[in-house]
């Protein structure tokens, strides 16, 4: 079996929010030939081309069905967030990402599980938005590594993972408007270096802001193998010994305890890469995440897994097996039927 926790969709059409709230900032799709759409910036600036499998289950379910994933778990585009929207716009722009999700897992209960997307700039309407995807039947949010200027330890965004660990879903944790990135207008360099380092601020920020000691049953994933941070935590670990009084101010317990106690995907993209994640994490703690439909992702979904030198035991934990203790799935969901 395979598990895709790692997977982005969009509506085939998105409303026209410019219009609708009197501002602009936000993503329109603009159909210009079959199968092909261009994401626009509502001020006319391209954004990037897409293909159908960005909108369409059945284009999905064909490439799924090529590279044998039983399973995506879909969360939105991040681009398509929209935190800094006002917080009763963004709250209607939330619903309509998740009820078009929820549209496609309805449709297709056995192949596709969804995350919902909230409006994080405001929390009372992030919970109500959690609260009601739930109901619904999806089964974990997608979250950014921050949200505008607040980093993920923030009091103000606490209450959703507290919520979060109520109601015992997921919590994926992807980067999004990278920091730095008018320093790296060239070689693409916001996803190649600006993403990693914004998904160890966001492990981080969790880390010394104490979420994980206040919240132990949290179920916390984190995108690309966890960015830069499987890297560099010997200097994390460090700098808290070292300087307790800059790093330890939240918390006390070095960072090095909290491996193990939150998720990975597997996109590493390196045989070595992979084999340092199971090291730092530990088998029970990487996901097969491809990034799927995007050109940072793994083009056959699941090799690096299964071309590695470990055991068979230990591919399935990463194929499936630990996506089913992270989404906190029964024996008797539709996946299994």
């Amino acid at each position: 079996m395979k598990i895709d926790i790692h997977t982005h969709i969009m509506p085939k059409n998105i409303p026209d929010f410019r219009d609708r709230f009197g501002y602009g900032g936000f993503i329109s799709l603009e159909h210009h030939k079959p199968c092909c759409a261009k994401m626009m910036r509502d001020d006319g600036r391209f954004f990037r081309e897409v293909e159908e499998n960005s909108w369409d289950p059945d284009a999905r379910l064909r490439d799924c069905d090529q590279a044998k994933v039983d399973v995506q778990v879909l969360s939105t585009v991040p681009v398509l967030f929209s935190y800094w929207a006002k917080p009763q716009d963004g709250a209607e722009v939330a619903k309509y990402l998740n009820d078009e999700i929820l549209s496609v897992v309805n449709d297709h209960p056995s192949r596709f599980l969804g995350l919902a997307t909230l409006p994080m700039q405001d929390p009372d309407l992030a919970i109500a938005e959690l609260e009601r995807s739930v109901r619904q039947g999806l089964v974990g949010i997608e979250i950014g590594t921050h949200v505008n200027d607040m980093n993920l330890n923030h009091p103000k965004i606490f209450p959703v993972f507290e919520a979060c660990q109520d109601l015992g879903i997921a919590v994926f944790i992807h980067p999004w408007d990278m920091m730095g990135m008018d320093r790296m207008p060239d070689y693409w360099l916001p996803w190649l270096v600006g993403m990693p380092a914004e998904t160890s601020l966001a492990i981080c920020s969790m880390i010394f802001g104490g979420i994980f000691e206040k919240l132990p049953n949290l179920r916390v994933a984190f995108a690309h193998g966890g960015g830069s941070f499987p890297g560099t935590i010997g200097r994390i670990e460090h700098g808290f010994k070292v300087r307790p009084d800059l790093c330890a101010v939240d918390n006390s317990v070095n960072p090095r305890e909290y491996l193990g106690r939150f998720y990975v995907d597997s996109l590493v993209h390196d045989s070595g890469a992979l084999q340092h994640l199971l090291s730092t994490f530990g088998n029970d703690n990487v996901m097969l995440g491809t990034d799927y439909p995007f050109p940072l992702g793994e083009a056959e979904p699941g090799a690096l897994i299964q071309s590695a030198a470990i055991s068979d035991d230990i591919k399935k934990l990463l194929l499936f097996r630990n996506a089913i203790r992270w989404l906190g799935l029964s024996s008797n969901h539709d996946i299994f039927k």
